[in-house]
């Protein structure tokens, strides 16, 4: 099991929230801190994550999780809530790069993601969550890649992909009435064509029509 699926397990689904994405991240610029939290020294590796509440009416988050060297378990270092975030920095709009700052109103977290694509996914996630869940006040998303705000975002595209495949499935089955609604004038017509002469081959057979046909013959 992943670092990623073992914190949204342990750290999120047990206060019943749903991790919606998470990156691993290292500070661009160190904290002078001699000492942990924990009373000792030493590495550790962190992870930024937003989540949502599950229960209405949705709260999402901010959480800062840490696995301390030597340990298995992850913990909760700081939380805040999407309404806490003022900024998110991308550093640079024209292409990809793998620094972003967090902008708090009480704190500023300048970051250096494990690669830009993860940083890139992450910004996505929290740009379409905001869209969605921040009704009134959203975070400024500042030098940030078109591509990462536009309508093409991952969650788009898959909505985009299936989208697609019901457009066109419905056109096909449209195609498909249309080519049998033909056919079934085609075959209604031939049947009409048929009966009528069926119904003239009657008369021009029936002994009455031969009678009359005859008499007029004779009168000539």
């Amino acid at each position: 099991m992943s670092a990623k699926s073992v914190i949204s397990k342990e750290v999120f689904t047990p206060h019943d929230e749903k991790m919606l994405a998470a990156c691993q991240v290292k500070r661009r610029t160190k904290k002078k801190i001699p000492f942990l939290a924990t009373g000792g020294q030493g590495d550790y590796t962190t992870f930024i994550c937003l989540a949502v509440t599950n229960k209405k009416p949705a709260h999402l988050s901010i959480t800062k999780v840490k696995q301390f060297q030597g340990s298995s378990a992850f913990v909760k270092r700081s939380q805040w809530t999407i309404d806490q975030l003022r900024q998110i920095n991308g550093i640079d709009s024209n292409k990809d790069c793998p620094e972003f700052d967090l902008v708090f109103d009480t704190a500023l977290d300048q970051w250096v993601a494990s690669s830009s694509g993860e940083k890139c996914t992450f910004i996505q996630i929290l740009h379409h969550t905001c869209q969605r869940y921040c009704s009134t006040r959203k975070p400024e998303f500042l030098n940030c890649q078109a591509k990462l705000l536009g309508g093409h975002s991952i969650l788009h595209s898959a909505a985009d992909s299936v989208t697609s495949a019901v457009q066109k499935a419905s056109q096909a089955l449209n195609e498909r009435g249309e080519r049998l609604g033909r056919a079934e004038d085609r075959t209604a017509d031939m049947m009409n064509s048929a009966e009528q002469f069926s119904v003239t081959a009657h008369k021009v057979r029936s002994p009455k029509h031969q009678k009359t046909t005859y008499a007029s013959k004779t009168r000539v």
